[in-house]
């Protein structure tokens, strides 16, 4: 037994096509709608290629990290797949923290030089050589 589908009232259906066809229209306005039509469906980071089903994990990065920034010509954006997006937002957030040192920061001085006996190793060595020859 099939359910019965009830008739739409025509004003009623009329009006969810127009919210159809708008939001249709915001997305195809969007900036994920205008980034896949300018560049080609390949993640900038990993090289993959997407289309199909699996577009919806090709993603939208904003260079500046400014989702607001949106240029007409796309020159803020990089396609990414979900997993090189994520990775990106990953380093900002960890910038600073990785142990690393930038190029101004100075380094502490060490506590300990694991050369400072050398010379008086050598020195030693050396004077056992000249020992050596002298009782030859």
């Amino acid at each position: 037994m099939t359910p019965s589908r009830k008739k739409m009232d025509p004003e009623i259906q009329a009006r969810r096509r127009a919210e159809i066809v708008r939001e249709r229209k915001q997305r195809e306005d969007g900036y994920r709608e205008r980034a896949l039509r300018i560049y080609p469906h390949i993640c900038a980071s990993c090289g993959r290629e997407f289309e199909g089903r699996r577009l919806k994990e090709l993603t939208v990065h904003h260079k500046d990290h400014d989702h607001d920034n949106n240029p007409p010509d796309g020159s803020n954006w990089e396609l990414l797949c979900v997993y090189c997006h994520d990775n990106e937002h990953e380093k900002l957030k960890m910038k600073g923290y990785g142990g690393g040192t930038s190029a101004n920061a100075e380094a502490a001085p060490s506590i300990a030089n694991p050369f400072d006996a050398l010379d008086s190793i050598f020195a030693s060595d050396e004077e056992a050589d000249s020992e050596q020859e002298e009782t030859k």
